[in-house]
């Protein structure tokens, strides 16, 4: 309940916050500052005084955004507090004596359910989605469907490495949710 109304007021606030019970073997993503990006990521890069420096750029395939006067800027694999360095970096150098440059994430990549799931497919990510939520935006789960043999892969890693989960398992950007058949 606490944990509810906690994102419930950072969802208020305009927080962008991604919190995940760890799978066995990870740590949990507690912030932004953490939280790396990837493609698909929306940024929105804001430099105080100069309005014709606040853009909102997707990191495209290549892993970079395009940004103005410094081109295309590495963030696959940035934290946000990095991405933001490296462009204030970038402007200092010959655009800007003191830029005051602030990003931060306004939509992140999607994750994707395959499998036993009326819808599979890629579906925008939310704060605090579960398996669950995943698979009741997938339109739910078929009459095949085993609840006890759903597995996720985080973005990176191979299907060698899915883990098994729970129902209530917290969903981070760019994971696979596999649902497999039941035997019975």
């Amino acid at each position: 309940m606490l944990k509810t109304s906690f994102m419930a007021l950072l969802g208020l606030l305009g927080c962008s916050v991604a919190i995940a019970a760890p799978l066995p073997g990870q740590s949990t993503v507690a912030t932004t500052a953490e939280y790396r990006l990837g493609v698909g990521d929306v940024v929105r890069v804001e430099v105080r005084d100069e309005s014709d420096l606040t853009i909102e750029a997707q990191v495209q395939a290549d892993g970079a955004i395009k940004y103005p006067f410094l081109g295309s800027v590495v963030a696959r694999g940035k934290s946000v507090s990095r991405l933001q360095q490296d462009i204030s970096l970038g402007l200092r150098a010959g655009y800007l004596v003191n830029p005051d440059v602030r990003v931060r994430v306004v939509a992140y990549r999607p994750v994707y359910v395959t499998g036993q799931v009326v819808r599979p497919g890629g579906y925008p990510y939310i704060v605090g989605l579960t398996v669950e939520k995943v698979a009741t935006i997938a339109g739910g789960f078929t009459d095949r469907a085993s609840l006890r043999n759903i597995y996720i892969v985080r973005e990176g890693q191979t299907q060698n490495q899915k883990r098994k989960v729970s129902l209530d398992t917290q969903i981070l950007p760019g994971d696979t949710i596999i649902v497999e058949e039941s035997i019975f």
